[in-house]
């Protein structure tokens, strides 16, 4: 096998036709991979994946050809997938008002070019989710809002609208099967590729607390901050050392995660697997 790529969590290996895509330990914020890693987050990532493109799979075909044709060394964190060429449009949905755009929408009443209703706080519920898409970054650089007419630009219109569309069909079913075990899945992304045979498929990783914000739905309050499932908690935990996570030496410059945050971290993915999911993690 040979490393092709290494993103800001997960490792891609080229084994012959295939890929071997493996989740590692490592957890990023703010676009930036923190010193200290998350022992088993990787394994949590890849079986939550796993389990949604199952659940997917009637939407969008996906990448994976298997969990179990693995190398040894990778076992339960890694997955056997097909070669894309992948769209360099990360495909941002949102359900809810929190994070980045509502900094926007403070700023300008709109995120990403579309217009929402006055008197939105933190943690509202959108009248309908919408689609904020950002640039894809390599490791080391920042995800930039894009509107849809810029994805336009960058695919084609059909390739966009096809982009946009699926992302909204696969947030909407995955949203209701969440809230029925308790979950909001508040905003999440996708990613997307074609395949040798010119198949569009969902790639990467898929609705995993890395990628989504999870909130607790019994305890859901507009205006407030939000008990999540999410790496929103070691999120707040950096910012609350000071750090800024923006210039030259933002990443030299990361705070080690202490061990309780990385064991509360852990805590709060394993129980997003199990509410969501209904299986043990062990």
């Amino acid at each position: 096998m040979e490393l092709i790529h290494q993103g800001k969590v997960r490792d891609v290996y080229a084994d012959g036709d295939d890929l071997i895509l493996v989740a590692s330990d490592r957890v990023s914020v703010y676009d930036v991979v923190l010193p200290t890693p998350i022992p088993g987050k990787g394994a949590l990532l890849t079986a939550l994946s796993l389990w949604w493109f199952e659940q997917l799979a009637d939407i969008v075909p996906n990448h994976v050809i298997s969990a179990e044709d693995v190398p040894a060394e990778f076992s339960g964190r890694a997955l056997r997938v097909k070669r894309l060429e992948i769209l360099k449009v990360e495909a941002v949905v949102r359900g809810y008002l929190t994070g980045s755009g509502l900094a926007e929408y403070g700023k300008t009443g709109t995120v990403c070019g579309n217009e929402l209703p006055e008197g939105l706080v933190d943690g509202s519920r959108l009248p309908e989710p919408i689609y904020t898409p950002t640039t894809k970054a390599d490791i080391g650089d920042h995800d930039l809002p894009m509107t849809y007419e810029e994805t336009v630009a960058k695919l084609g219109p059909d390739l966009a609208a096809r982009i946009r569309d699926l992302t909204f069909a696969i947030y909407k079913t995955a949203a209701q099967r969440a809230l029925a075990k308790g979950i909001i899945i508040a905003d999440t992304k996708f990613e997307f590729g074609i395949d040798a045979d010119g198949t569009l498929r969902l790639a990467d990783e898929v609705l995993t607390s890395d990628s989504s914000r999870f909130w607790e739905a019994a305890a859901w309050k507009p205006g407030q901050t939000q008990p999540s499932f999410d790496k929103q908690y070691v999120r707040d935990w950096a910012r609350s050392t000071g750090w800024k996570p923006t210039g030259a030496d933002a990443a030299a410059e990361a705070p080690e995660i202490p061990q309780d945050v990385a064991d509360a971290t852990l805590a709060r993915y394993i129980e997003a697997y199990e509410l969501l999911t209904g299986r043990t993690w062990s």
